[in-house]
């Protein structure tokens, strides 16, 4: 089997490490190995499978002679990943920047493999709360079409970045210190005012739009649309920035064409790769974001009926979002043209 000539973009942060982890983890196959970032991060020296690689500076000809290339994000992809697949790459963006391009597939791959391959150079990776709840709508949407959902986000820090967590530390001290918070980042770095989020709840990721909802609301609607090839679902999404280090949580409320019973539902979500089902109220046994962070698998929860509506579902989800919300589910894209060795 041909093995890809791989590059990593944004090698030295977050997602980029993440992106390494799972490389080794997974075995994942590749003849050579290019670790990428910006002029200030060049010269880092990284460890990979036992080797040691230099950090080189990001440019156009970086991606000469590269297969496949790995991009974790940021605003760097709209100058670099067009320069990347023009010499012949295939670029799996974690950035939003071709999300929704209608020549660009917007990818899941337990959800929607079959677009993997329409690809013209680049394929995106949804935003970490689309892919979380991706996984849970998906089998419910197999057994009838989903109509309308309802959903509220209980996002980690950590998906602001490092910068998001070493904030919440900061402010934990000074609370136990006595002294008054200091915020600097959230609910988002360019807003006017940033408030604390340690002991407190921030109803705002990223900036407000003009219908009062956010930008990272309304990614959830657009993609949850373009990833379920349906225009016609109704997606009213909240996201809530909490003082959760790791793993999103959301609650979710999905309104089906037909009616479905919580035993088809549940039987479905045990088949339904990459997800595992954690539900039994008289154990107390949910889903929660301290045991699913680091984990390769979201889990699905607290899964009942609308009390009102016989074609609502109610359903807890919770996943990693450094790991499926990000590097592992792009990395899985990867997996998928090895395997079908169409690099």
């Amino acid at each position: 089997m041909k093995k890809p000539n791989v590059a990593i973009l944004g090698a030295t942060g977050a997602v980029g490490a993440e992106f390494i982890t799972l490389i080794e983890e997974r075995n994942f196959p590749y003849e050579n190995l290019k670790l990428l970032a910006s002029a200030r991060s060049a010269g880092t020296e990284l460890t990979v499978n036992g080797k040691t690689y230099v950090v080189e500076e990001a440019k156009p000809e970086s991606f000469d002679d590269v297969d496949i290339a790995l991009f974790a994000g940021g605003s760097i992809s709209k100058t670099l990943a067009p320069e990347a697949a023009k010499r012949g790459a295939i670029v799996i963006d974690n950035s939003s920047a071709f999300r929704m391009d209608p020549e660009v597939p917007l990818v899941v791959p337990e959800v929607n493999p079959e677009d993997i391959l329409k690809h013209k150079g680049i394929i995106a990776n949804p935003n970490c709360s689309t892919i979380i709840m991706s996984l849970g709508l998906k089998p419910l949407h197999d057994i009838s079409p989903i109509k309308r959902v309802i959903v509220s986000t209980y996002q980690a820090v950590s998906g602001a970045g490092k910068e998001g967590i070493e904030e919440l530390e900061n402010q934990v001290r000074q609370f136990t210190a006595g002294e008054e918070m200091t915020a600097n980042l959230l609910p988002t770095g360019s807003a006017p005012k940033h408030y604390p989020v340690a002991f407190n709840l921030l109803p705002q990721i990223d900036v407000f739009l003009e219908n009062d909802y956010t930008k990272e609301e309304m990614k959830m609607v657009y993609e949850t649309q373009k990833i379920l090839h349906d225009e016609t679902i109704q997606v009213v999404p909240t996201t809530v920035r909490v003082p959760v280090y790791r793993s999103h949580s959301e609650s979710v409320l999905v309104e089906t064409a037909e009616p479905v019973s919580v035993e088809a539902f549940k039987a479905a979500c045990e088949k339904f790769p990459g997800l595992q089902v954690k539900d039994n109220p008289a154990e107390q046994l949910y889903p929660m974001p301290l045991y699913t962070s680091n984990q390769n698998d979201c889990e699905i929860g607290r899964i009942r009926k609308d009390l009102y509506n016989d074609k609502g579902m109610n359903f807890w989800i919770v996943g990693d979002q450094i790991r499926k919300g990000a590097a592992l589910n792009a990395l899985q894209i990867a997996e998928y043209l090895v395997e079908k060795q169409a690099f």
